[in-house]
């Protein structure tokens, strides 16, 4: 039995992710445009062939667990073309069976990016680590957020855990006045230089230090807390301007990068916000930072999808969200089409503490990919009107001669028939489609360029009755019964009959074709407003529905090569445009098809 359409292929040709699906036989049923531009056309393969050039099931393959209902996220580096995929997979299914959609997003761009980042990354912890001064991180409440092994050694600790878990003012100062004088005048300048003060090492040792710190806030001026170094006397300067490059040098990647990057708090108070982002996105750093939230950039209701989608583990693991693709909305207005790939920022305790992400603006990219689709489509129709040029002076040299020999002889059986015969009307009759199909070789090519037919005020249902009258018998032989439904009063049509008659001739034709074992071909118009419509139905057997689209295409055709090349229903949605109307089609593979065919009215003027 032949399986009906399954899914709207339509829509996965304008993804810009390959997709693929298989059956339960590792079959590939399905690939979009951009999985064959990665691996070539599969279709009909096995899977393992197509993707890993294997001989046998992947040693990743998680196909029957899919099979099963479960659902997979992941990362995959195929060799066969060098690149890194996000891949999704999930059942997908289908009336009589289970099958497998896979999408492979590219992410070796992102991969190597995210290298680059990450090594930045060590390198700036490996300076905060390696720096031969304490350096450290507390809080208001007088607890060690964070510090370096050299802060460690300087005090005699062996853990940073023990170290994080000290009460400041008693276990830290030798004085513990000294902390509360320190808070004082920290939180009164935002900073502090060279205050020496005496703190207490592990085992009760005092030691001078020379603490330069200053105060961290939060996005509404609230002290958080406070950083700096711990140095002695003769180390102080050195390593001050150590601690400076390191954080300059960690600026200058935020500020260097391409990409807009942009960080907020947990209730969106944009943190950080790098030239990329200015440009980009056309807000300046200093109208961003501490004064604007993060959902000002993101369509209304997204910034908190995003949020859920961070925290949850299917969207890159937990903590992670990468290259989902979304819109941004910049100072002006405009939408902006890119990836957003983000992380949520940890203190060492575990807690959130603030989201980070990079976006990649798409819009060129979308932008020369839509250009590149609208020159193939110009270009396949050029090649397409290219061939039927070729094809008609082809079917013109062929025909034309047995035309006008059928012509002549219909021409002498006149003479031999009275003009009051009956006869003599279907004689005539004969004769005119015969003048006008050797007319139409010529005018075949109307489609592309179309030659301007000579249109008149026309009554429909008098075409309709004409070339039905002409083809009764030849219906009748197939078993096919036909049914008119004609309106009377309707308005005339500003038609070239020749045109119109070869549209009817075609329906009758494909429905002929339908309904080889017999059945009911139906006509019927109506007037709606100023139009002018026709029905034309039959109880055939349908079209498919992955067929439907594409019936009025040139050259597509579902009958053997003997019956069609594809031209007719091309043909005839040419006419009917050219006369500024439209053909619809409602079908159901195994029930019939209809036809409705729109026409501007032509009003009778009083």
């Amino acid at each position: 039995m032949e399986k009906k359409n399954w899914m709207p292929t339509a829509i996965l040709e304008t993804i810009e992710d390959g997709i693929y699906v298989i059956d339960t036989d590792y079959n590939v049923e399905y690939m979009n445009g951009r999985m064959i531009e990665l691996f070539g056309d599969g279709t009909g393969k096995k899977c393992y062939e197509v993707i890993n050039n294997q001989t046998s099931l992947c040693p990743w393959c998680r196909a029957r667990e899919i099979f099963e209902g479960k659902r997979f996220y992941g990362e995959r580096y195929l060799p066969k073309v060098d690149k890194t995929f996000a891949m999704t997979e999930l059942p997908l299914q289908r009336t009589e069976d289970t099958l497998k959609l896979a999408i492979f997003r590219d992410i070796t761009e992102q991969k190597q990016q995210e290298s680059q980042l990450r090594a930045s990354e060590e390198k700036y912890r490996n300076l905060f680590e390696h720096v031969g001064v304490g350096v450290y991180i507390s809080s208001k409440e007088g607890k060690f957020i964070d510090c370096n092994q050299a802060l460690l050694d300087m005090l005699g600790y062996d853990s940073k855990e023990e170290f994080l878990n000290i009460d400041i003012s008693t276990d830290l100062y030798v004085r513990p006045e000294d902390r509360r004088k320190f808070q004082r005048l920290i939180e009164r300048d935002g900073q502090i230089r060279d205050y020496e003060v005496e703190f207490k090492r592990k085992d009760g040792a005092p030691i001078t230090i020379l603490l330069t710190s200053h105060v961290r806030y939060d996005h509404q001026g609230n002290v958080l807390g406070y950083e700096g170094l711990n140095v002695d006397q003769s180390e102080r300067f050195r390593m001050e301007r150590k601690l400076k490059e390191a954080h300059d040098f960690m600026n200058k990647i935020i500020q260097s990068s391409p990409n807009p990057i942009m960080a907020a708090d947990l209730k969106g108070n944009i943190i950080e916000w790098n030239r990329a982002a200015e440009k980009t996105l056309g807000y300046p750093a200093e109208e961003t930072i501490g004064k604007m939230h993060i959902t000002r950039v993101y369509p209304e209701g997204l910034a908190y999808k995003l949020m859920k989608m961070i925290r949850s583990p299917e969207h890159g693991g937990v903590g992670m969200l990468r290259s989902y693709p979304m819109l941004y909305v910049r100072r002006d207005g405009v939408t902006i089409d890119g990836t957003l790939s983000a992380a949520m920022i940890y203190d060492d305790a575990g807690n959130e503490v603030a989201t980070v992400g990079s976006f990649v603006d798409m819009t060129e990219r979308i932008k020369m990919e839509r250009t590149l689709h609208t020159t193939q489509e110009q270009l396949l129709q050029s090649e397409k009107l290219a061939a039927m040029g070729k094809l008609t002076s082809q079917v013109a040299h062929e025909l034309n001669n047995p035309l006008y020999g059928i012509m002549n002889t219909l021409e002498l059986l006149k003479t031999e028939i009275p003009p009051e015969n009956k006869r003599r009307k279907l004689l005539d009759m004969s004769l005119s489609e015969t003048v006008r199909l050797a007319d139409m070789l010529k005018k075949m090519l109307s489609f592309s360029r179309p030659d301007q037919e000579e249109k008149i005020a026309a009554d429909f249902n008098t075409i309709i009755e004409e070339m039905l009258i002409l083809h009764e018998k030849q219906l009748q032989e197939y078993s096919i019964k036909v049914v008119t439904e004609l309106a009377e009063n309707i308005d005339p049509v500003y038609v070239s009959k020749n045109q119109m008659r070869q549209v009817i001739l075609n329906m009758i034709s494909n429905a002929r074709d339908a309904m080889a074992e017999g059945g009911t071909l139906t006509f019927r118009t109506y007037q709606q407003d100023n139009e002018v419509r026709i029905d034309i139905s039959d109880t055939g057997h349908g079209i498919k529905e992955e067929n439907v689209n594409r019936i009025f295409d040139s050259f597509f055709t579902t009958k053997t090569s003997v019956k069609g090349v594809g031209l007719g229903l091309s043909v005839c949605y040419g006419f009917i445009k050219d006369h500024g109307g439209d053909i619809k089609v409602r079908t159901k593979h195994g029930e019939g098809t209809t036809f409705t065919i729109i026409l501007p009215a032509c009003r009778q003027q009083d």
